[in-house]
Parts: C-alpha cells; structure tokens; sequence
C-alpha cells in the first residue's frame, strides 16, 4: 500500500475558504464552526447553479481534515439509487457534506434513507453540511419529514457574482497558477464569452495550457488567436 496523501491535499486547493470570492455576511465563520466543532451548527447551503455550493463543501472538508478530524464528501448524484449503502458507509466521520440534495429529491426510497442517516447523525454528534439549489420546500422532496428536519438547519444563501466579482475570481485563479492575465485580457473574457463561472474557470485552464506551450503571455491579442 503506498503513502497516504497528507489529508486536506484529497481536496482540491483551488476549493478552499480563503479563495472563496464575495461570501455572504456570516458565512465563512459557521462553516468553518462546522468544521472544528462538535456540536456546531448543522448547515443547509442553496444557490443557483455555479455559485460555489461544492467549492464551500470541499473547503469544509479540508478545514475539517485539517484540523485532525475526520471528513467525508458525497455528491448525491453519485449516490441516487443507492443512498442506504452510501449514508451507511459515512458512519465514523466527524463531519459529512451531502452535495446536491436536488438529485435524490422525489426518489421515496433515497429520501427515506437520508431521513433515518439525519437522525442517526443528530444521535451521534455528527455534523452535516447539506447543500441544495433551492430551500427544502422548493427542491420536490416528497417526504415532509425529512423536509421538516432540513428546515431546522442554519440557512445559507449563495447569490451568482455580478462581473466585478468574476473578474476578481478569474485573477485569483490565474494568481495561483503564476499566470499573467492583464486586466484588458481579463475585460476581453468577460464581454465576449460565456459568463457563467464554472465555464470561464475551465476556460482559463484551456488559456493556461495554450499559453505554456506557446510561450506568451496572455493577453488580447492571444486571446483572439486562440478563442
């Protein structure tokens, strides 16, 4: 068996709470209680798509691991179907971050399953960060229940970043990689391709590659040659 990576390093260290641009006022500090303190808060955290639901649940398995507890991470796309053997497989953890509620909502045997796992969490001291594109009320959970029990959570609301605030995710991003990205370049991007968030940030990994192998900066002029 070969070395085990250091523990927050599973997760991705663009995901992290310090690169998260804009929080919402109180956000940061209960999502990070939920990671160094039994007992804290448990978190339901809505937004639209490409707000940073994942990047904020990622970060709050890294602070946890980073504090010498136990994390896990579940995209519950991954899990429809099968939500029983996937919640049985997280008892033991400190904190669990259960990613996109929208995808078993409507599914009766899932939502069961995730009713009794909240229970049996509660029972144990377990703390569970929930996050899902609209409340509980919104997202077509058929077992009310369970939607009664997600309402009892702190809510969190991430709202999408106007321009300003892409930019500002764009140039750190390219800070982290030692990328140079003049501001005119970075003006180009956001008036003349897609402004979605989570495909400009795929789109400066594509900028990335291009401008290494072809030893230039990227700036307007380059832009235009490669997009």
């Amino acid at each position: 068996m070969g070395p085990q990576l250091p523990l927050a390093l599973r997760y991705p260290p663009d995901q992290r709470f310090d690169s998260f641009i804009a929080p919402p006022e109180g956000a940061l500090p209960a999502l990070s209680s939920l990671a160094a303190m039994a007992g804290a808060d448990w978190i339901y955290l809505s937004g639209a798509s490409r707000t940073g639901k994942t990047h904020l649940a990622l970060a709050v398995c890294a602070a946890t691991e980073q504090q010498g507890r136990r994390a896990a991470y579940l995209p519950l796309a991954a899990a429809a179907g099968r939500m029983r053997d996937a919640l049985d497989a997280l008892e033991g953890h400190d904190v669990v971050a259960l990613d996109g509620l929208d995808a078993i909502a409507g599914a009766r045997e899932d939502e069961v399953a995730l009713f009794d796992f909240h229970n049996r969490a509660r029972a144990s001291g377990l703390n569970v960060l929930y996050t899902a594109r609209g409340i509980p009320d919104d997202i077509g959970l058929v077992l009310p229940d369970l939607r009664s029990r997600l309402q009892q959570c702190l809510r969190l609301v991430l709202d999408p970043l106007d321009d300003d605030g892409r930019r500002e995710v764009l140039r750190d991003r390219a800070q982290r990689r030692g990328l140079a990205l003049e501001d005119a370049a970075l003006d180009w991007l956001l008036t003349r391709t897609d402004r979605d968030l989570g495909a400009l940030v795929v789109l400066l990994d594509r900028l990335d590659r291009a401008s290494l192998a072809a030893q230039r900066r990227i700036t307007v002029p380059f832009l235009r040659q490669v997009l």
